[in-house]
């Protein structure tokens, strides 16, 4: 492809010979002949830095945001927006064949996205998605590195699923992918808020800027779908541009409302009540956040077209998406969950969703990530402490950091737990733990990993899958 053809869109500040390109890379060791290398100023490294190395490398372009005083460069005024149009025009454009759907919050974006998707699939409706568990381009699943990709890979995604036929795409966005412009020059037909709650801080420094990140997409989406329940709904309706309705499982304010609510360890039903529709929905997965992540895909998919009533027959075939309350099937009288809960509010959710159902104890196993906010350490170590009866204290991905101080930063949030309190580093050696404490009746919840088959620790990513240590367990038993 011409260089002229994959600017197209993006504004330069100075004449570039039109040479043909093969490749496009951020990263200056895929840089090789016929490669356009683009700059981007990244958390660990600017790639500014990287021009000349990638010019070495036979890059046969660069495209940078100042004067580098280098060969082959070629200016714009913002590399991350430019490497979002440059990809598009690379594959062809293909979002401009899909109706996207996308879906943003602290908490329920993965559930809520793949209710989506289950639904149109039982609907036979083709659509493909993008997120943290995988991506399904309708050709198959991919394994997913990041809920949002980078551009380049993003925009291939997008060509494989017009490729093979999707009409939709339902995809998680996230708040860093909105800050760094991946999604830059997309347009969603629907994009959804599950809520705002504190995470990411590390990286967005305040929850002003992380709010201010998750209103990007609703200046890209021709509708909205807000949740009115959650605390910021209030402030952030009034900054949403594009017309916005509302859902609410307490409301009857909403637009879009769940009515006679009904949680069982089976599942979940409610009614679905709007302006023009009432509809008995089911669902077969427990737990208050169900309600929500379901009410808000249904509305979603009401305001683009959809029976509600087709909708409402398609969500009883709906099934737990991996490591979002996923129960675990074990050779014992107990409950074995895996949850993805990394936040305060989710793992208060997920506790509180186990509670409802649990007729023994509450045995839960969790940990913090390192390299990551600090302040929600304590908080959720709260949480645990007066929720769950026997709380046992290990590793997550502690990264960089020292696994210990890491417990260290849980372990003052629960000076005052009531829950019995076992302190053990070795993630494998906590789970086993826990399994041997739990009775007939009890509930052990593995929190944090949820679908993760690893675990980082240091600068190593190691396998880890708890589904796997959980099997094992009762097979040497």
């Amino acid at each position: 492809m011409k260089l002229s053809a994959l600017l197209n869109g993006v504004e330069t500040r100075c004449a570039f010979e039109d040479v043909e390109i093969e490749r496009v890379t951020h990263k200056d060791k895929e840089a090789e002949k016929n490669t356009l290398f683009v700059c981007i100023d990244g958390n660990r490294c600017d790639g500014h830095t990287m021009a000349k190395n990638a010019l070495e490398r036979g890059a046969a372009a660069v495209v940078t945001e100042r004067d580098l005083k280098i060969d082959r460069q070629i200016i714009v005024d913002d590399t991350r927006s430019a490497m979002s149009a440059i990809a598009a025009n690379f594959y062809g454009n293909p979002a401009r064949s899909l109706k996207l759907i996308g879906v943003t919050g602290t908490n329920g974006k993965t559930s809520t996205a793949f209710f989506i998707k289950g639904i149109m699939d039982a609907l036979n409706v083709k659509c493909g998605i993008i997120g943290t568990v995988k991506n399904n381009s309708g050709a198959g699943d991919e394994q997913s590195s990041l809920t949002t990709p980078e551009p380049m890979e993003l925009q291939r995604l997008f060509k494989k699923m017009a490729d093979s036929g999707c009409e939709y795409c339902v995809m998680e966005v996230s708040s860093q992918a909105l800050s760094q412009k991946r999604v830059a020059g997309l347009r969603f037909a629907a994009a959804a808020l599950t809520n705002i709650t504190g995470d990411h801080l590390d990286y967005h420094g305040t929850f002003e800027n992380y709010t201010d990140a998750k209103l990007e997409l609703f200046k890209m989406a021709d509708k909205a779908v807000v949740n009115i329940d959650d605390e910021t709904a209030k402030s952030v309706l009034k900054r949403i541009e594009c017309p916005a309705v509302t859902v609410s499982a307490v409301s009857d304010s909403a637009e879009y409302t769940a009515r006679n609510i009904e949680l069982k360890g089976d599942g979940v039903k409610y009614l679905f009540v709007g302006t023009d529709c009432i509809e008995r929905i089911s669902v077969g997965i427990p737990g208050r956040f169900t309600v929500y992540n379901s009410l808000i895909a249904a509305a979603a998919l009401k305001e683009l077209g959809f029976d509600i009533g087709k909708t409402a027959q398609a969500a009883k075939l709906l099934t737990p998406v991996k490591g979002r309350a996923e129960k675990v099937s074990v050779p014992a009288d107990i409950s074995v969950i895996i949850d993805y809960a990394h936040t305060p509010d989710g793992l208060e959710n997920i506790l509180s969703c186990v509670r409802e159902f649990t007729k023994g104890r509450v045995i839960t196993v969790f940990g913090c990530g390192g390299d990551r906010d600090r302040k929600k350490r304590p908080l959720m170590g709260r949480i645990a402490g007066e929720l769950s009866d026997v709380a046992v204290v290990t590793t997550d991905n502690p990264r960089s950091e020292n696994p210990l101080l890491i417990i260290n930063d849980i372990l003052c949030g629960m000076e005052k737990s009531s829950a019995r309190l076992a302190v053990i580093e070795n993630r494998r050696q906590a789970i086993e733990y826990a399994l041997k404490k739990a009775k007939p009746g009890d509930t052990v919840l593995l929190a944090g990993k949820g679908h993760e088959d690893y675990q980082i620790i240091g600068s190593q990513k190691i396998h880890f899958d708890e589904r796997e240590i959980v099997k094992e367990f009762y097979e040497i038993r």
